[in-house]
């Protein structure tokens, strides 16, 4: 039975994921009302410490039709 104030110990040794590095946030595309939009929307989320926002703004971003069009410019 679980006792609250008994210490817990753990059993298994501590695992060591690997660390890796996040991928650049993409910028707004040149011109898109949107992606400027969700550009100033990230920084004011970034300025409060709301890192959920911050990565709910890189994933719209990231899927914005204008940003896959630069991707295939530079293929």
């Amino acid at each position: 039975m679980f006792d609250p104030l008994k210490p817990r110990t753990c059993q298994e040794p501590v695992i060591e994921l690997p660390h890796h590095d996040l991928p650049e946030e993409p910028g707004p595309a040149e011109g898109c009302d949107v992606c400027n939009a969700l550009d100033r929307r990230r920084t004011a989320a970034r300025q409060v410490g709301d890192m959920s926002k911050v990565t709910d703004c890189n994933v719209e971003l990231r899927r914005h039709p204008h940003l896959r069009e630069k991707q295939r410019e530079k293929r």
